[in-house]
């Protein structure tokens, strides 16, 4: 069975507080665009892993698409199956690739074994494998509350807008980017100001981790700059980085003067 796993942009990103586990609180819009990885699982004699296209730092052991496997294996007797994951959409890009390949898996682990999961239970086995990896399950727009777990649904839609993402090759580490953050709590929620037309977003909605991460790699706020001047209506960096999108009303040239390597993807979003 294949499937494509789609990333993820984080529309304003509020670092709110900093909680008793460690872990910091934040408010934010997970906003599911395609920018996709193909993941393909068919049963087995033996377990295996094979991962294409970009190479995934670390031992393939530890990758998330075979701990969600052991997850489900230690309620279900399921057989081995093969995995294969051709990654296409950036790591460490603040897009939440890796999260939502295990979100995939879980989700085709239950359609090919016929498990009947409900999206509840799917949701409760993705928390266990990481904050992000719960949006993945019903891949919709949220408000995404706490450490990223907890939803609110929202009314926004990007339909017809165009979407262009730049990653400029830059790795940046959740410890680093929380290095630069001093949390703190909005007077008013995300949720109202997602409300107010898009033209307003630039002067209202933030990712907290911008400012921080554009001192110490100022070719973030170059990106920023170049899909401005393109015509972006909003314009921001997603999760802690590196990836930088654009929001625009219709397709741009995006013939921009950027003497970096970068990947950059266009979408439409339907």
């Amino acid at each position: 069975m294949i499937c494509f796993p789609n990333a993820k942009i984080n529309i304003g990103l509020n670092i709110t507080d900093k909680r008793a586990d460690g872990f910091h609180n934040i408010e934010s819009c997970f906003y599911p665009i395609p920018w996709h990885d193909v993941l393909e699982i068919i049963p087995a004699k033996e377990m295996n892993f094979t991962s294409y296209g970009i190479k995934i730092p670390g031992d393939a052991s530890t990758n998330l698409c075979l701990k969600a496997y052991e997850l489900v294996k230690s309620d279900f007797k399921i057989p081995p199956v093969n995995i294969y994951l051709q990654k296409i959409i950036p790591i460490g890009a603040g897009m939440g690739g890796g999260s939502s390949d295990a979100a995939f898996t879980l989700k085709t682990l239950n359609t090919l074994f016929d498990l009947k999961l409900s999206n509840i239970q799917l949701i409760e086995y993705a928390k266990q494998l990481g904050s992000d990896c719960a949006f993945f399950i019903e891949n919709k727009p949220v408000i995404a509350l706490e450490k990223g777990e907890v939803f609110q649904n929202t009314s926004l839609s990007l339909t017809g807008k165009t979407i262009v993402a730049i990653y400029p090759n830059l790795h940046i580490s959740t410890k680093e980017a929380y290095s630069n953050v001093t949390p703190f709590k909005r007077e008013v929620d995300l949720s109202t100001l997602l409300k107010k037309p898009i033209t307003n977003w630039n002067t209202t909605i933030i990712n907290d981790f911008e400012k921080g991460i554009i001192k110490n790699y100022p070719t973030i706020q170059h990106i920023k700059e170049e899909l401005d001047k393109q015509g972006a209506i909003y314009s921001s960096m997603t999760g802690s980085g590196s990836t930088v999108f654009g929001v625009f009303e219709k397709e741009p040239e995006t013939s921009l003067n950027l003497k970096i390597s970068f990947i950059l993807k266009k979408m439409t979003i339907n």
